[in-house]
């Protein structure tokens, strides 16, 4: 599956994802396209590479939205929300985490880290097209306010 979903045009939403496990890039790329076919979806699966794929995008390309899973290789949901907290030009984004985890202490970790919300990774495809359709909202604003640092 190519890391790039879609490339409608340069106008549509990007979603930056941090997800490693296989089945779930591709229920989410299937459920999010069929929500809105014009969404552009990048799927990166650890965090170290969803870091530079940030310090080196240019502005104007940054994406509307960054969902990441909590458990990724070589660093997690939180300390990946802890580096983009140092990235003054991100603030504005939106950031998710979305995790099998339900304890509550890495729910509280993340939100005082940047995570604009947790979400706990649905068992039914009605609950999850619901959620991806919520964080789909969150590109609803328009992140290209950016201030640069």
């Amino acid at each position: 599956m190519p890391n790039l979903t879609r490339k409608k045009n340069n106008s549509s939403k990007l979603i930056l994802i941090g997800e490693d496990d296989i089945d779930d890039k591709e229920i989410l790329e299937e459920i999010f396209l069929s929500i809105d076919p014009t969404i552009r979806l990048h799927f990166i699966n650890n965090g170290q590479k969803l870091l530079l794929f940030l310090e080196n995008a240019d502005q104007k390309h940054l994406p509307c939205l960054i969902i990441l899973d909590y458990n990724m290789p070589e660093l997690n949901g939180a300390e990946i929300l802890e580096s983009l907290h140092q990235m003054k030009r991100l603030k504005n984004i939106p950031k998710i985490i979305w995790s099998t985890a339900r304890a509550s202490s890495f729910k509280s970790t993340c939100i005082a880290s940047g995570a604009r919300d947790y979400f706990v990774k649905p068992s039914s495809l009605k609950d999850l097209e619901a959620l991806l359709k919520r964080m789909l909202s969150y590109c609803e604003v328009d992140n290209n306010s950016i201030e640069s640092s």
